[in-house]
């Protein structure tokens, strides 16, 4: 154990050891029932003292009153346990008492903000395992010892690694996304990779959130635009590789391939130190990562589970699955548009260099410039801006990077005469030259079509290389990005050397350099990887039958059915209607959406509420095209909504948020982001959008000046260009303050205010209520209870009774349980009672008395809090 941890429990602080984890806020408990034969999840949360700060924590078991294992999941970085809480629950159905919390700085949870300060976060997670030891629900190995395993991604990948090397406790761990060195990570080969820096620390809420030492790292660092020892050292203290040799427990590395961020190599650095310590360790190359792409939440979860029920259950029957696992994409789906994705696995892990094969390169030595100040730069990934739709688009065969003439050296390959699958990281080796003591250079290899002109960066990644005593000449062995790519038969490989990257800090003095190559391109393939053969899709099967069936068809009714419904003439001016609504995810047990129908007319401002889980998400990804429902129909000013239809260029989206460039300005940024969708530029109605979301002078600057809220409205005149008909945001007012919700208010009440529509989901309830004009709100799937604000929060079927004293649960259920009773939910007042069609006023005040609940005032309760939880019964 490492010796910081040991010095937690040195005698005079037994106190602190033996009574570490101390309660300071009471717990709730709700139950949720996953299906009809699963046994009900219950949860629990509570505000825990944990070394000298509070983590907001939430407990989930099911099933009866035995021990079984326990489960620690840890949420991304700017994200909270809430992101992690529907993983929780299925894995208390499973069997497992879990633990979530939102880490320091992060939610409800205080502290300063220590990227998984061994002295901080680790130190915290070992303080939660001493609380799961004492839960009657846990397992023991021996006193003191739960079994216990760790998931997470990113961020929350990092603390499962880090945990297990500091916590011999810990018995099994499934990381994420994540990385391993963070140094190498966000320093690679010395150079800063700005961009993606940029965006931990803004979306950490500002430098001033952080430990006051990683503040100033940051900012030393952005400013010199070089990584320096001190840097280095105090990232590499908080990275699992400085404890890899102490992580003994067995270890499923789940890593993107569209990922930017942290790249296989991270994953594949993991497996060769985790292996060394003799602990089984199994990788999954999955397809979505950092910068998008698909991130297969549905079957990696399954894998995780089942790798707990192997290691922490000890089922020996469990599957946990190939050593190596890689997901391919294989096409596109015609019915939705989706990429096609097969598996393709290993009895080993074969590493990012198995296989190598030579493929030789042609060029003379080449010159090129590194332009004043690195101006312009290249364009690779760009992280939270179109990272995952560049990443996208590149394994579907689309190229679109960009280099700039002058600016780079390529050396290209003769036509392959087989087809060639790449999976690893190429090598090549250089000789390198500059005009100025240091360079730093951008290696990439592109597919290259064989009209010579498409090129595809497979999974937008780059290397950078910091090449010191340059000005001598130099030969350099560069070690391209890892992927998994097929390169078809006539293409050629074009290894490309670029002076700049957008998303990495280049010098800011001109200089020139001059690269020739030193050997041919190492490519490894990986062979003994084997794709799983794709079934025989189903039309083989159905096809014959369907088509006899619908020849007959044809003949007796002469009538043909189009594939898509035709737009409804009277409904050509509503925004939206939703008409018996069904959707169940592939796997669950019950509909997220179910037959739900609702109609919003222009001007309106919609607030659709819910508690999580209501189906709210999975309603706005089927309206926006994303997914499809499995029954119901969704129209937009009377068109059926498909994905890809043409009438969703009316529809604005603001979900989840938006990212930036931070080194460009407010107009810049939508600007660029306009360019990509490839409309013409005057139908963005740039300055239209501008006025509304009312960013004034601010536009010109640029925007990592920019306060929480000033983001937020640039993020809401984004989704504003084009003016849509139709605007759909997600929680617009996350992480804003007073003043700044009162703005966003504004320019939502003024979008609308033109005769177009607005639909918002948000948590915030005082809020909608000033905001909306119209309310929908769900539980479980399905519709409440909608129509006009007023009618909603005045309802006359809902009560407030005023009590001298709390009513407690017991009581409260007996309540809801009378005549005449739709809900009874205990507030701080005492209740709100929701009668039924046969309920009074008169006749629920006579039950109360009979119950002896000490009743002060009866009246209709008047805020939309009060209503939405009485609709609900209290499940939020």
């Amino acid at each position: 154990m490492d010796l910081r941890l040991r010095g937690l429990r040195r005698p005079r602080r037994i106190i602190a050891a033996v009574a570490a984890v101390v309660v300071l806020a009471g717990a709730g408990t709700w139950t949720a029932v996953a299906s009809d034969d699963a046994p009900p999840v219950h949860h629990a949360d509570q505000v825990m003292a944990v070394n000298g700060v509070r983590l907001d924590t939430s407990y989930f078991t099911s099933g009866d009153s035995g021990r079984r294992p326990a489960v620690l999941l840890g949420h991304g970085f700017g994200g909270t346990k809430d992101d992690v809480r529907e993983q929780a629950e299925d894995l208390a159905a499973d069997g497992y008492a879990v633990l979530t919390w939102s880490a320091r700085g992060f939610g409800r949870s205080t502290g300063k903000i220590g990227l998984n300060d061994p002295k901080g976060e680790v130190a915290d997670v070992s303080r939660l395992i001493d609380w799961l030891a004492k839960q009657p629900q846990v397992q023991l190995d021996k006193a003191s010892d739960p079994r216990v395993g760790l998931a997470g991604a990113s961020y929350g990948g990092a603390i499962s690694l880090l945990a297990a090397g500091h916590d011999t406790r810990v018995d099994a761990i499934a990381p994420a996304i994540t990385y391993w060195n963070l140094a190498d990570a966000l320093f690679p080969d010395g150079v800063f990779k700005k961009l993606w820096t940029g965006v931990f620390f803004n979306t950490g809420g500002g430098c001033a959130r952080f430990e006051p030492a990683l503040c100033a790292m940051y900012e030393r660092v952005a400013e010199s635009g070089t990584p320096d020892a001190a840097a280095r050292a105090l990232l590499e203290e908080r990275s699992p590789s400085a404890v890899g040799d102490r992580i003994k427990v067995p270890t499923l590395l789940l890593q993107g391939q569209t990922d930017s961020l942290f790249t296989l190599a991270q994953s594949d650095a993991a497996e060769q130190a985790i292996r060394a310590n003799g602990a089984p360790v199994d990788v999954d190359w999955i397809a979505g990562g950092h910068d998008g792409g698909d991130l297969e939440a549905s079957r990696v979860q399954a894998r995780v589970t089942s790798w707990f029920d192997r290691y922490l259950k000890n089922d020996k029957g469990a599957d946990t699955g190939p050593a190596f696992r890689i997901t391919r994409t294989g096409g596109v789906d015609s019915t939705d548009g989706a990429a096609l994705l097969r598996g393709a696995s290993d009895d080993t892990y074969p590493g990012l260099t198995a296989g190598d094969r030579s493929i030789a390169l042609t060029g003379r030595e080449q010159s090129f410039a590194n332009p004043p100040g690195a101006s312009p730069p290249a364009v690779s990934a760009l992280p939270g801006l179109g990272g995952g739709g560049l990443s996208q688009l590149s394994s579907l065969g689309v190229g679109v990077s960009l280099d700039f003439p002058g600016q780079f050296a390529a050396f290209t390959s003769a036509p392959l005469t087989t087809d060639l699958r790449v999976t690893g990281s190429p090598t090549a080796t250089l000789h390198v030259k500059s005009t100025s003591e240091d360079a730093v250079l951008f290696g990439k290899v592109y597919d290259v079509g064989p009209d010579g002109r498409q090129q595809v960066l497979p999974a937008q990644l780059v290397a950078p290389v910091r090449v010191e005593g340059a000005k001598a000449g130099k030969d350099v062995t560069l070690t391209l990005p890892a992927i998994d790519h097929e390169v078809d038969k006539g293409h050629r490989l074009r290894l490309v050397l670029a002076s700049t990257d957008l998303g990495y800090a280049s010098p800011a003095a001109a200089a020139t350099y001059t690269v020739s190559l030193k050997g041919d391109l190492a490519v490894p393939t990986a062979a003994a990887v084997s794709t799983a053969a794709a079934p025989l899709p189903s039309w083989v099967w159905w096809l014959p039958l369907a088509g006899a069936g619908l020849a007959l068809a044809l003949l007796v009714t002469g009538r043909r059915r189009t594939a898509t419904p035709a737009p409804d003439p009277e409904l050509a001016e509503v925004p939206l209607q939703i008409t018996d609504l069904s959707k169940k995810y592939a796997g669950g047990d019950r509909y997220s959406v179910r037959d739900l129908s609702f109609r919003v007319e222009k001007g309106q401002v919609l607030g659709l509420l819910g508690p999580n889980g209501a189906g709210k998400t999975t309603t706005l990804r089927m309206l926006m095209g994303l997914i499809r429902p499995d029954g119901g129909e969704i129209r937009v000013f009377g068109h059926a909504i498909r994905p890809g239809a043409p009438v969703l260029s009316r529809v604005g989206a603001f979900v989840e948020g938006a990212g930036f460039l931070p080194h460009l300005s407010g107009r810049q940024n939508l600007e660029l982001y306009w360019q990509a969708t490839g409309r013409p530029a005057e139908d963005a109605h740039l300055d239209e959008a501008l006025e509304i979301a009312g960013l004034g002078d601010a536009l010109a600057r640029a925007v990592r000046t920019y306060s929480q809220g000033m983001r937020q409205r640039l993020a809401i005149a984004q989704a504003m260009l084009g003016l849509p008909d139709l605007l759909i945001l997600d929680e617009p007012t996350n992480g804003l303050d007073p003043p700044q919700i009162r703005e966003m208010r504004e320019v939502m009440i003024r979008y609308a205010a033109a005769g177009r529509t607005v639909i918002v989901s948000s948590h915030l309830l005082a809020e909608v209520e000033q905001t909306c004009t119209h309310l929908v709100v769900m539980d479980r799937g399905r519709l409440v209870q909608a129509g006009p604000v007023g009618v909603i929060v005045g309802s006359g079927d809902t009560l407030l009774v005023g009590t001298a004293t709390p009513v407690e649960e017991p009581l409260a259920e007996k309540v809801a349980a009378l005549p005449g009773v739709a809900s009874a939910v205990p507030t701080d007042d005492g209740l709100l009672v929701r009668l039924d069609a046969d309920g009074s006023a008169q006749h629920l005040v006579a039950e109360l008395v009979r119950l002896d609940v000490p009743v002060q005032s009866v009246g209709p309760h008047r805020r939309l809090e009060d209503a939405f939880l009485t609709l609900i019964g209290g499940s939020a």
